[in-house]
């Protein structure tokens, strides 16, 4: 079945475009996606009301501010959806960096979230993270020990940051952190739009023996507001396959493992 036979993909591919061009119309979707105008109608507004786009006459645009806390939200929940297959991949490919017996961080990232969907293998794992979300998702297996760190809750990621989230981390030890970014460069390292989901990370990165960067290939060559480290503290990279050439052998030069994933 192609991913566009289900609501679900084809809805994921509108936020794509959304995010490529700005702007979409129903009936050039309709023909894109060979389904009628009233389909990508209940699709625009079901995207509309969980505040992915704003609905215009004829289809849709994307929101045009990224900086408040509702927008935030937004972008949140956009990334779930966009790039889902290559999240998917990559998370079924991180997952084999695990052993029995590991104790694994897990960021509040989507793609890192994926990691924690990937685990029926195994039957001893301590999980620790700050994502409501990846402890959720953990608690499903019935078997692991989860440990959720408190701290002050992020609504718009439903992550724990701040001084306490910090605090929590340095009583741990842990064999991998799987971590999730929104933007990263070989020169400008990982960086995030929010300074107190940085400020976590960096104490995530101090507390791991091994950290494993997952994300996929639309975060190469950004940077945002906040840094969280160099390139240099990460010891793998799991992304998919539209890596750039020279982005590769610039990790590879760095000792930095990589690995690319088809979706």
């Amino acid at each position: 079945m192609d991913i566009y036979d289900s609501a679900q993909g084809r809805r994921s591919a509108i936020l794509q475009l959304l995010k490529e061009d700005s702007s979409v119309n129903v009936s050039e979707l309709s023909k894109r996606f060979g389904v009628s105008e009233v389909t990508i109608r209940k699709d625009l507004r079901i995207l509309k009301e969980r505040k992915l786009l704003i609905r215009v006459h004829g289809g849709a645009i994307t929101g045009a501010s990224a900086a408040t806390e509702e927008s935030e939200e937004r972008n949140f929940n956009f990334k779930k959806l966009v790039n889902r297959r290559e999240k998917e991949a990559i998370g079924r490919a991180a997952a084999q960096h695990i052993k029995n017996g590991d104790t694994i961080l897990v960021d509040s990232g989507t793609t890192a979230l994926e990691v924690v969907k990937n685990l029926q293998a195994f039957t001893d794992l301590t999980i620790i993270t700050n994502s409501i979300n990846a402890m959720m998702e953990a608690l499903k297996y019935k078997r692991f020990k989860v440990i959720l760190l408190g701290g002050t809750v992020r609504e718009s990621s439903l992550s724990m940051v701040g001084p306490l989230a910090e605090s929590n981390l340095k009583l741990f030890y842990c064999d991998k952190l799987f971590l999730g970014v929104d933007s990263f460069s070989v020169d400008s390292g990982l960086s995030t739009p929010s300074v107190e989901e940085a400020s976590t990370n960096q104490v995530m990165i101090s507390r791991a023996r091994e950290v494993i960067a997952v994300f996929d290939s639309s975060k190469i060559d950004k940077r945002a507001l906040a840094f969280i480290a160099g390139a240099d503290k990460i010891h793998s990279v799991v992304t998919d396959r539209n890596l750039p050439a020279n982005v590769r052998r610039q990790l590879k030069a760095m000792k930095i493992n990589v690995e690319t994933v088809v979706s």
